[in-house]
């Protein structure tokens, strides 16, 4: 699937699509080093910065797609990310083919029925059967959350710089990081979970801030689970030489640099996150080159990405160019102005940066895989329930419990239907409920970790204006048809003798409901229509 030339730069106003987007040469941008293609340093130059943001002015953008009080395009990719790409292509010949040459990564790299959420930069999860087909998730169904194009660098090229408050600075190759007796390997299974997991719960029912990227809707499956391969962080500190005296370790932040190039209220940037000192101490932070035995995707981050345990996957940097130790947080936006946690009160008319908490540590949370919402089913007396369920920070899912009438009656999950537990992933669970109502029904499902934490009941409790983290109690209706009941029985025969098929129950059946003889049968049963006086 090619991206539509129109898609990408339809509304450059002051530029005609026929010409060149900066043909005076204002910024002649290049990318940074050989090998490297689609980097474009921004960090290391405020004054390629400032330049870019003045240059910037000069183009009305698009703002965002409204996809929340709409209906959302049943197309896929759901959303396009317009503007994005313009972006782009308005900074010249280093980036604007990146769009492009991202969607040809998707293509080749994910797996052809991947749920394409938003095209540019791409956010992407897998269909929720084979999510939790297997406790690893294979390579190409993992779920990809980029927030810039993807580099394509090449491995004898690359290299990353340990800097800033360290006691000797290093630039560390690939073949250094990757030599034993340099740097001990390690193999940790873990799950990357996405803040906007489940989004479209809070979209549906309560819509909140409605930038596209930072808040694309998202459903069940931006979460997965991989046996990462690296270096714990810890070790290429040692082998820095420790931190410099005197720094606090309550302030220290490892701030991590991708390639990638991001663009915030008409800023660039490189992408930049931190996480505290606290995560690299406990051995929580790998520096990993390998997924699942495999060589990184590149969309996933090849050559080098970092993998902070339990973290929100914001911190988890791909493409990583430098780590720098500060006696602060990164500055970057993502860092101190997404990834916020604010009040149910709190919203556009009164947010600000400083008022939100930053999203680390992911909180409990389960979801149903299947069946999903809006499902009629023909069981006979109970429906098999398969799903996933995860909690961060070190902590890990001890029960399972799911309900068949929206959460009055709980029945645990067996240990024996749920999957091996690690320190840092996910279970897959399943379980056959027992069902005896027939019709419209609310299955849900909530998980208590080792901690003895456990869900918010419902969307509203948790609801929060950037619609992050959506862990309240996961919600399916479904339709249920109880074959063991014998009047159900009778009719579902009937349908079979006659061949005609009994699904969608909104799809009238062409024939009676009773035949005539049957039908004055019960109403004598049942006293007539009227009473007597």
């Amino acid at each position: 699937m090619a991206i539509a030339e129109e898609t990408l730069h339809p509304d450059l106003v002051i530029r005609n699509k026929s010409e060149p987007v900066d043909p005076e040469g204002e910024l002649a941008l290049k990318e940074e080093l050989p090998g490297w293609h689609g980097y474009v340093e921004w960090e290391n130059y405020p004054e390629r910065k400032e330049k870019v943001k003045e240059f910037m002015k000069k183009f009305d953008f698009p703002g965002p797609p409204e996809f929340q009080l709409v209906p959302l395009p049943k197309t896929n990719p759901i959303l396009e990310g317009v503007r994005w790409k313009q972006y782009h292509y308005a900074l010249g010949k280093a980036t604007q083919d990146i769009p492009a040459e991202s969607w040809d990564f998707v293509l080749k790299e994910k797996s052809p029925d991947m749920i394409h959420v938003l095209q540019f930069p791409y956010n992407g999860e897998p269909p929720r059967d084979r999510l939790v087909s297997k406790p690893i998730t294979d390579n190409a169904d993992h779920f990809v959350r980029n927030h810039g194009g993807i580099p394509e660098i090449d491995e004898e090229s690359y290299f990353f710089d340990m800097g800033g408050l360290v006691n000797n600075p290093k630039r560390i190759t690939m073949k250094m990081l990757k030599d034993e007796s340099i740097f001990p390997r390690q193999s940790n299974v873990v799950t990357i979970q996405c803040s906007g997991t489940r989004r479209i719960e809070q979209i549906h029912e309560y819509p909140g801030d409605g930038d596209e990227l930072i808040n694309a809707p998202w459903g069940e499956g931006a979460i997965g689970t991989a046996r990462w391969t690296g270096v714990s962080l810890k070790k290429l500190i040692k082998y820095c030489g420790g931190i410099k005296d005197g720094v606090d370790p309550h302030k220290t932040h490892f701030e991590f640099l991708g390639a990638d190039t991001y663009f915030k209220k008409g800023e660039v940037f490189n992408y930049a996150v931190s996480v505290p000192h606290r995560k690299v101490k406990l051995n929580e932070v790998l520096l990993a080159w390998e997924m699942n035995g495999e060589p990184l995707p590149k969309i996933h981050g090849f050559p080098l990405r970092t993998v902070v345990f339990g973290y929100i996957g914001a911190r988890s940097c791909k493409w990583l160019t430098r780590i720098n130790v500060l006696d602060h947080e990164s500055p970057g936006p993502v860092q101190r102005k997404e990834y916020l946690y604010y009040n149910s009160q709190v919203g556009k008319h009164n947010a600000s940066y400083s008022s939100g908490f930053s999203i680390q540590d992911m909180p409990v949370s389960s979801a149903i895989m299947s069946p999903v919402d809006m499902d009629q089913i023909i069981h006979d007396g109970a429906i098999k329930l398969k799903g996933w369920a995860y909690s961060g920070g070190g902590h890990w899912p001890v029960r399972v419990e799911v309900s068949g009438d929206g959460g009055s009656v709980w029945y645990e999950v067996p240990h024996e239907n749920m999957s091996q537990k690690y320190y840092y992933a996910w279970r897959l669970w399943e379980i056959d409920l027992p069902v005896d109502a027939e019709g419209w029904l609310e299955l849900c499902v909530r998980t208590w970790d080792n901690s003895l934490n456990t869900q918010p009941t419902y969307v509203r409790s948790a609801w929060n204006w950037d619609l992050h983290v959506t862990s309240s109690c996961h919600r399916v209706k479904v339709y249920s048809i109880n074959r063991s009941r014998p009047a159900t029985a009778k009719k579902l025969k009937q349908f079979e003798d006659l061949g005609i098929p009994f699904l969608p129950i909104t799809k009238p059946g062409e024939m009676d409901l009773e035949s005539e003889e049957e039908y004055m049968h019960q109403m004598d049963a049942r006293g007539g229509r009227d009473p007597v006086e």
